[in-house]
């Protein structure tokens, strides 16, 4: 992949989506053990770049508190600490794999080739208490969550910079440090190799709740009809809509091989404008379908103007056949095709 300035990729990129691009991140190698205890105190630490603030999930509104993720790796681990102000910092639930988010927690969800399809997804409390699962297909075409998956040999730590489940006190915030096998992430991807200089699709949410204290205990506060008043979610790369569950919004994470201290940027390839155009159209033949009850057979149908990518014309084609549709971009750029299918699956073709 060619270097140049992230900063001007990124400025670059919001000259040319619709909505905000996804976030891109450099992870340097660490060059020293890394000690998961939730404190993040190593010199490798200390050098890794914050990631932007978060924002809320659709891109809009600035989040009550603040919350940043660095990100680091070496040959065994992908390594994730993320710091969240929060001055009532609470948490109940202690049984592994169950719904997390029912508590304030952190999130990580990692799609290591980018099909949008086959991802893993990992929750964590202020008590350290994790739920790690795999998705074969995303949530919007059907797909179930696989409990029973784990990341074997997953690491996880909490520091409190107060105290949990005092409601007596004000906390400043807590922090998480997760270390995640390679040797298990990579069963999301068609690679079983360790992503150096190349890049995976990753995002991080946040779930906060507001909460009613009684008695001293915390809980989720409830509206006067008794239902909960709905979630927070404040992400790192906005999704434009409240749903994690769709992965091509996701952020863009780098794996350099130079250590922290090294001043390393890159770009994406030019071919990522058309996966971001491609899941356009894929939506686009989505709603036509609800309208019509049948797909459009022509992209003409649901894509009225010529389109260009970077400049650059480019002629999707829609296949249809009897479990549904295909639509294929040659790339002008590199020449390599690209499909994208009924059910969100985005493949490559050709190199």
């Amino acid at each position: 992949m060619k270097i140049f300035s992230a900063i001007f990729g990124y400025l670059f990129f919001l000259n040319c989506f619709a909505q905000d691009p996804p976030r891109v991140y450099v992870a340097h190698k660490a060059s020293e053990n890394i000690d998961i205890d939730g404190r993040a105190d190593e010199k490798d630490w200390k050098e890794a770049l914050w990631t932007a603030d978060f924002i809320d999930i659709e891109g809009q509104k600035i989040p009550k508190y603040k919350t940043n993720v660095k990100m680091l790796w070496d040959e065994k681990y992908f390594y994730v600490y993320a710091k969240m102000e929060e001055p009532h910092i609470w948490a109940t639930l202690k049984q592994r794999d169950t719904v997390i988010f029912y508590n304030n927690d952190f999130e990580v969800f990692i799609d290591p080739d980018g099909d949008a399809q086959k991802y893993m997804e990992f929750e964590m409390n202020a008590l350290n208490t994790v739920w790690d699962l795999m998705l074969v297909e995303a949530y919007r075409e059907g797909g179930n969550a696989i409990d029973s998956w784990n990341i074997v040999g997953v690491k996880s730590a909490v520091n409190i910079e107060g105290t949990l489940n005092n409601s007596g006190d004000i906390d400043e915030y807590w922090e998480v440090e997760i270390a995640m096998p390679w040797s298990v992430l990579t069963e999301a991807g068609n690679s079983s190799k360790t992503p150096v200089n190349d890049f995976w699709r990753v995002n991080f949410s946040r779930v906060n709740w507001d909460h009613h204290i009684s008695k001293g205990r915390y809980s989720r506060k409830k509206a006067e009809d008794g239902n909960f008043l709905p979630e927070y979610n404040w992400v790192w790369s906005p999704q434009g809509v409240i749903n994690m569950h769709e992965p091509e919004h996701w952020g863009y994470v780098y794996f350099s091989d130079n250590n922290p201290s090294k001043n390393f940027t890159f770009s994406l390839p030019k071919d990522e404008h058309i996966r971001w155009k491609m899941y356009e159209l894929y939506r686009a033949q989505k709603k036509y379908f609800e309208k019509h009850q049948k797909w459009a057979r022509s992209i003409e149908k649901i894509e009225l103007e010529p389109i260009s990518i970077l400049g650059a014309p480019v002629h999707p084609e829609i296949e249809i056949h009897s479990a549904g549709y295909n639509i294929v971009i040659e790339s002008p750029f590199t020449g390599i095709k690209y499909l994208i299918n009924n059910n969100g699956k985005f493949i490559q073709l050709s190199n």
